[in-house]
């Protein structure tokens, strides 16, 4: 007969053995256990088998087999023409036959030695846990799952591959000379102190926080866990500022608290533009290596929402499962354009940083696909269905839902050193679609962008569509039929659109949306649509528009926006957004965004600073104003990719 394998027991596992019946036939009886020891291998087995699935994490270096030391005995193949006789499968030599079959029982007792006594070892391990309390297994079985996470993060913290840094450039200068102008720009470092100092009181390690109840804050981006996301999110801020007991504090605070194995269900996008992109960003800054570690265990975890038919990835992941899906209001169950649009740059950093490049990979995929697909009038849908490669309803913004995907074409090519002309192209048709069918002048003479819904333009345009202006003056050198000073021309016309937005408002706080319908031109119209939540676009196209003109009157507007925020936005617990900008007695919001402190704040002190911190030239800043570094390609396993020849 054939002996089956045998179970696992503490760890181990026999390989079967083939001892057929014929093969010894005078040995029978010694193979027959008693029967006290056939239970003592049944109870031991099972035993320690419950044992095993309480301890659940085994250490793979000891699962080994036992060395039979039979190679020598035992041959695989009959060989009778050499006088060997055929015994049970094996083959053992005519001659010192008694010396083979001598040695081969001298095996046997020994094998059966061995076992009795390991299963014997066994059981009396499993009677002595018998003896304890539940309260004491359970402590056991406790310490011996932080001995695995332990090692896990000791294995998750390994140094990455170093990477040459790209040549970085003006990140602790910019002091301006002029006494005004510097006196503003500590006014805004004293408003990010205040907004930080209270955040660090009453919201520390919550995702954000509200200023009037003083407690800490989160929405349903960040999942339900504490990520502390305006920590991070503020990071690169701090650092500029030269606030840098507050930086030493947050990377204290990230070093030791920061964990991403939390079964919370998270946004894909704003968890890469706010937590990797404000990681990389601190990296890059201060050179500390804890940032690129914890990026790179976070993009980790967001590679699973790729994992659908198409390549498009999921709006949302679960970070501990990694089961993906979409926003239930999102078009036919789609994946939004500015969403599975804005990945390009943290990613490519990510394979830069890495040498993976899986990343680089994803991202690539996504632009590959949509350059296969039709685009109505020119112009790209803002939902795509992950599931079939097909666009949702035909709805184009360059506000909400579509926004920061142009933005991120662009920036694809000026992050590359200007290499990557494949992205500089799509850029340039979007940019000429968006101008034929969604720019339009109105009565008033003011510029501004609408949104393009199933056929019809919709004369309406919404804060965050704003930052376009400075898009726009970004994206002029370079543009295709020597048209830089038309978009220059048309940012600046942008930037004074939304300043009106601005100038008509009771605060001079913008609000979310405005209308341009007959007599009504950049005021909203609708109650839900006159908040202001202390968003940055307006005052990222000012900066870029002061970069590239010089033009005092940016300068003038975004230090009219510091006081409006300052006297109608500022509580004692830190900086929340109104609900009407059209009252004079506004009611708050009781929420200060992390992105108050990672965009709104940061703008405006590179508004009042000068042109060497952080020059355009060498620095790209991401949609949430985390400004990485320009990579120079050509010696990175990058370089290889037609996008960058």
């Amino acid at each position: 007969m054939t002996t089956p394998a045998l179970l696992p027991l503490s760890g181990r596992r026999l390989p079967p053995l083939n001892l057929g019946a014929s093969a010894f036939p005078h040995h029978r009886a010694t193979l027959r256990l008693s029967e006290k020891f056939i239970l003592l291998l049944i109870l031991s087995a099972f035993i320690t088998l419950c044992f095993g699935a309480f301890f659940f994490l085994p250490d793979s270096s000891k699962h080994k087999r036992f060395d039979l030391g039979l190679e020598d005995v035992l041959i695989p193949h009959v060989d009778t023409s050499k006088g060997g006789k055929n015994l049970g499968g094996f083959l053992i030599h005519g001659q010192g036959h008694d010396e083979h079959r001598h040695r081969w029982v001298e095996e046997e007792e020994r094998l059966r030695n061995k076992i009795r006594a390991d299963h014997e070892k066994a059981l009396e391990e499993a009677k002595e846990k018998l003896k304890k309390s539940r309260d004491e297994i359970q402590a056991e079985i406790q310490t011996e799952k932080n001995k695995v996470v332990q090692e896990l993060k000791k294995k998750d913290s390994k140094p990455l591959p170093p990477v040459p840094l790209p040549n970085l450039i003006g990140i602790n200068s910019g002091e301006p000379a002029d006494p005004d102008i510097r006196e503003k720009r500590n006014k805004v470092k004293e408003m990010m102190k205040h907004a930080w100092d209270n955040y660090r009181q009453y919201g520390w390690g919550h995702n954000e926080l509200k200023p009037i109840a003083r407690k800490g804050h989160s929405t349903n981006i960040f999942g339900n866990s504490q990520m502390g996301a305006t920590i991070v999110d503020a990071l690169d801020t701090l650092y500029i500022m030269g606030l840098h007991d507050e930086f030493r504090e947050g990377q204290e605070w990230i070093d030791k608290n920061l964990d991403f194995s939390v079964n919370s269900e998270v946004s894909v996008f704003e968890v890469n533009i706010r937590f990797i992109g404000g990681l990389l960003a601190a990296y890059y800054l201060s050179g500390q290596e804890v940032f690129k570690i914890k990026a790179v265990q976070l993009a980790g975890k967001l590679l699973p929402a790729f994992n659908t038919p198409t390549g498009i990835p999921w709006a949302m992941v679960n970070l501990k499962s990694g089961v993906g899906r979409n926003w239930g209001w999102a078009s036919a169950g789609s994946s939004i354009l500015a969403e599975f649009g804005t990945l390009h740059m943290e990613f490519v950093h990510l394979s830069y940083l890495t040498g993976d490049p899986v990343y680089y990979n994803k991202v690539m995929h996504i632009r590959k696909l949509l350059q296969k697909m039709d685009r109505p009038n020119g112009l790209y849908p803002n939902y795509l269905n992950p599931r079939t490669g097909r666009w949702g309803q035909h709805h184009t913004s360059v506000g909400g839902l579509g926004d920061s995907f142009y933005e991120y074409l662009l920036k694809a090519w000026l992050m590359s050193d200007k290499m990557d002309m494949e992205a500089r192209k799509m850029y340039d048709d979007a940019i000429e679609a968006i101008e034929k069918h969604l720019i339009r002048k109105s009565n008033g003479g003011l510029t501004f962008i609408g949104e393009w819904k199933n056929g019809h333009l919709e004369r309406k345009m919404g804060h965050l569509t704003c930052f376009a202006g400075g898009m726009f003056a970004l994206g002029a050198d370079g543009s295709r039929d020597d048209k830089a000073g038309h978009y220059l021309q048309l940012g600046a016309e942008i930037a004074h659109t939304c300043h009106e937005s601005y100038d008509r408002t009771t605060l001079k706080l913008g609000p979310e949306a405005f209308k341009f319908d007959g007599g009504v031109e950049a005021v909203a119209v609708r109650q839900n649509e006159k908040y202001y939540i202390l968003r940055p676009e307006v005052i990222e196209t000012y900066w870029y528009m002061w970069r590239f003109t010089h033009d005092p009157k940016y300068r003038q507007w975004g230090w009219e926006a510091t006081q409006a925020i300052d006297k109608y936005c500022r509580v004692s617990g830190g900086f929340s957004g109104v609900k009407d900008v059209y009252s004079s007695s506004p009611t708050y919001d009781d929420v200060q965004q992390s992105f108050f402190l990672a965009e709104t704040l940061k703008y405006l002190y590179l508004l009042f600073s000068n042109d060497d911190l952080l020059p355009l030239d060498n620095w790209v800043f991401n949609t949430e104003a985390h400004p990485l570094p320009v990579l120079h390609l050509a010696n990175t396993t990058l370089s290889g990719n037609p996008a960058y020849r």
